[in-house]
């Protein structure tokens, strides 16, 4: 046996030296297994964080169990705590740690729950869930153990966001609730006893935003004065108008994807999603220059990810006179277009792609203005010719 030395399919001897080793950078999991006892193994995360486990199986499942970080738990400990667990499986079935429930406290739990679960979302959900698990969870309950996390411990947390801050609460009560939900699976807490089902969330505050014709016009004045310093920023605001989209799903853009009339998205907010151009947006890209191999229509300097807009944004709008409007705003203002057109609700909803049709309902209220208005204009028009007061 050579101790040190990783074999075909990441195993070697998992020893202190081997720990102390330097591995190489990557930004997913790394999983050595041990090349002496089968089902012992070294998880690595992207942060540099290690820790032991080992994978069980059971009734035909397999279960992975946290030894703990490297940093508390020599290597030899780790080994003989695995040989211990998978000892009792072979005789009984089920190791006695997992029979008891023994839970662990919340933050070591989060490198297992990750691990299994975080690779199933899309890389924005697991952003999003990456910040709401490092800036709302793990202040609040990392040191406790997830089976002592009950009802009243959420119910206070909740109401430490009643200030104003409901939004990041909303955001990450279905990351804990999943944690709790996957932590049954494993056995750690009782079946059914999630503390976050059924917990309300705090009333979202929706800002609806709708660009008046003077404001749109206004709007592209400015956009026609910063073509020539801004391109790649002025191109993606008049994407935006034109198309109804969200903000990154043309920011993102990459050149595969675009094949006019059209945008072919692989995956969106909604799944896989066509944008189809007017001959407005069309006439937009005839613009837009292609640099080299970048994959991408909107890049930054160095060509190796999409541009950020908000700096320049935040000033832009001041000069517009519109500090308010969100980039956002341009969709709903898109919709707005299209209702005062007469164009259907359903059919807007294709065209933003909603993926639920009482997404689209939001805009209902902007058509039965529109009807409301025709009215007033038919009744004014008769009581003219009838010789009336309107």
């Amino acid at each position: 046996m050579v101790p040190n030395r990783l074999l075909p399919g990441n195993r070697a001897y998992l020893d202190g030296n081997l720990v102390r080793r330097k591995m190489g950078e990557s930004d997913l999991d790394q999983v050595i297994w041990d090349n002496e006892l089968a089902g012992f193994g070294l998880r690595i995360r992207p942060s540099g964080k290690r820790y032991w486990f080992v994978r069980l199986r059971q009734r035909g499942r397999h279960r992975r169990i946290s030894l703990g970080c490297t940093d508390d738990v020599e290597a030899p400990i780790a080994r003989g705590e695995a040989r211990r667990l998978l000892a009792e499986v072979a005789l009984d079935g089920l190791p006695k740690r997992v029979a008891a429930k023994v839970a662990p406290v919340l933050a070591d739990y989060v490198d297992e729950f990750w691990t299994d679960c975080a690779r199933h979302w899309k890389p924005s959900t697991q952003r999003r869930n990456r910040n709401a698990l490092e800036k709302e969870i793990l202040p609040a309950f990392g040191a406790m153990r997830i089976d002592l996390i009950g009802r009243a411990e959420i119910t206070r947390w909740r109401d430490d966001y009643a200030d104003g801050r409901g939004s990041r609460y909303n955001r990450a009560v279905p990351v804990l609730g999943a944690m709790f939900k996957y932590a049954e699976q494993l056995g750690y807490i009782r079946k059914n006893s999630n503390p976050c089902k059924g917990m309300p969330g705090f009333k979202p505050n929706k800002k609806e935003r709708f660009l008046s014709p003077v404001e749109f016009r206004r709007l592209a004045r400015e956009l026609d004065a910063d073509a020539a310093s801004y391109p790649v920023h002025v191109a993606i605001v008049r994407l935006l108008i034109f198309t109804g989209a969200r903000i990154s799903e043309i920011r993102d853009l990459q050149w595969d994807w675009v094949q006019l009339p059209r945008l072919v998205l692989p995956d969106s907010k909604t799944g896989p999603k066509t944008i189809y151009l007017n001959s407005q947006a069309v006439r937009i890209f005839d613009g837009v220059a292609r640099h080299g191999d970048c994959r991408f229509v909107f890049p930054n300097a160095k060509r190796n990810a999409p541009i950020i807009l908000d700096p320049w944004w935040l000033q832009f709008r001041r000069r517009c006179a519109m500090p308010d409007v969100r980039l956002h705003d341009l969709r709903h203002s898109f919709a707005s277009v299209a209702v005062r057109e007469k164009v259907q609700l359903a059919t807007i909803g294709s065209l933003l792609g909603h993926a639920l049709p009482e997404t689209t309902a939001r805009y209902a209220h902007l058509a039965d203005d529109t009807v409301a208005e025709a009215a007033q204009r038919v009744s004014g028009g008769l009581a003219e010719t009838l010789g009336l007061s309107a």
